[in-house]
């Protein structure tokens, strides 16, 4: 059976919460006093964030979402928030945050690239990221524009030489007997899915 001490005096809500100020240690009262000063969200931030950071993706043993899969409607969007997390966790691997690719919704929706990386720092969810781009987008979308866009972007191939030579290069790297990789999504679900071992 558990034994439970209960105490011969009162215990006063200071001698709880400050024992810091009831021993002779007056660097456990300082100590205690600034805990109290940052409060319990701080604390509760700071936690958030550390287990965030345990399961941010390893971008060294997986690749990132597809360009295709959609949050809110937008393409490409998980696959930042991807890079993203395993950015702030050092495991990117060969994955770039804030690529030429990711700045075309940066630029779509009007947000800070740096901004953004805050947030996923903060430990938030994709439908939390999701409601902080509405609420601090500097260019407020429709359903229609965003689905519009989407469908550009998915059917997007590269349109000046230098891309299409850079284009040409890595599919022959990758995928040198495919002959269904025309869009730039087609090229990165390939090298994606290379990269980690696949057969092309």
């Amino acid at each position: 059976m558990r034994t439970v001490a209960v105490p011969s005096q009162p215990v006063t809500w200071n001698q709880a919460i400050l024992p810091g100020l009831h021993s002779r240690n007056p660097d456990a009262c300082y100590t205690q006093l600034n805990r109290l000063r940052q409060g319990p969200d701080s604390q509760i931030q700071r936690t958030n964030s550390q287990m965030a950071l345990r399961s941010f993706p390893d971008l060294t043993r997986q690749p990132p979402r597809s360009p295709r899969v959609r949050v809110g409607g937008y393409v490409h969007l998980p696959r930042i928030l991807d890079k993203g997390r395993a950015t702030l966790a050092g495991k990117q691997g060969e994955y770039k945050y804030n690529c030429p690719l990711d700045q075309r919704f940066l630029e779509f929706v009007g947000i800070d690239p740096m901004a953004l990386k805050k947030q996923l720092a903060a430990g938030m969810s994709d439908g939390e990221i999701l409601d902080w781009v509405g609420k601090h987008a500097q260019h407020q979308r429709t359903e229609l524009e965003i689905a519009a866009w989407s469908e550009f972007m998915e059917r997007r191939v590269p349109g000046d030489p230098e891309s299409r030579s850079f284009f040409n290069e890595l599919q022959k790297k990758v995928a040198p007997n495919r002959e269904d990789i025309t869009t730039w999504f087609d090229l990165l679900d390939v090298d994606d899915y290379a990269s980690f071992g696949g057969k092309t």
